[in-house]
């Protein structure tokens, strides 16, 4: 009779050990395009991404760079003051979307062009996304906001 316990105990035990791992490999498989990795215009230039890969880059929008196109196709370069990486977006941008501001965009790496899918801008004078600010400091180009 134990041993019948026993092998039930190790069969129950199995079972779930096999469940976790189907169900850890499910999530994974699930979350594979939904994770966007952020990459500074200067890791972009120095290891391009594949063109097929999702990511955000972030920086400043270079001054004099920002052209509206036909449509709503708009060209600018983002820079974390170390490279310059150009972008292609067609949409609306943000009402804050301006050249030396913050931004963060999501899209691909494509033949040296970034083309983006989406834009984000910062949303008031002081706020600029931790991984922007981190790529500023590591090029020396971050000035912390006057307190006023």
């Amino acid at each position: 009779m134990k041993s019948l316990k026993k092998q039930r105990r190790i069969q129950v035990i199995l079972v779930a050990f096999v469940a976790l791992i189907l169900s850890t490999a499910l999530i994974g498989y699930a979350m594979r395009d939904g994770i966007n990795f952020f990459r500074a215009p200067s890791q972009v230039i120095a290891e391009p991404p594949a063109p097929t890969e999702v990511f955000r880059i972030g920086g400043l929008v270079e001054e004099g760079t920002l052209k509206r196109g036909e449509g709503e196709t708009v060209r600018f370069s983002v820079t974390d003051g170390g490279a310059s990486v150009p972008v292609v977006y067609t949409g609306v941008l943000p009402d804050l979307f301006s050249e030396n501001e913050g931004m963060v965009g999501t899209g691909s790496y494509v033949n040296g062009v970034f083309e983006a899918t989406e834009i984000l801008a910062k949303h008031d004078e002081t706020y600029m996304p931790k991984e922007v600010i981190d790529a500023l400091k590591e090029q020396g180009v971050y000035q912390e906001p006057e307190d006023g």
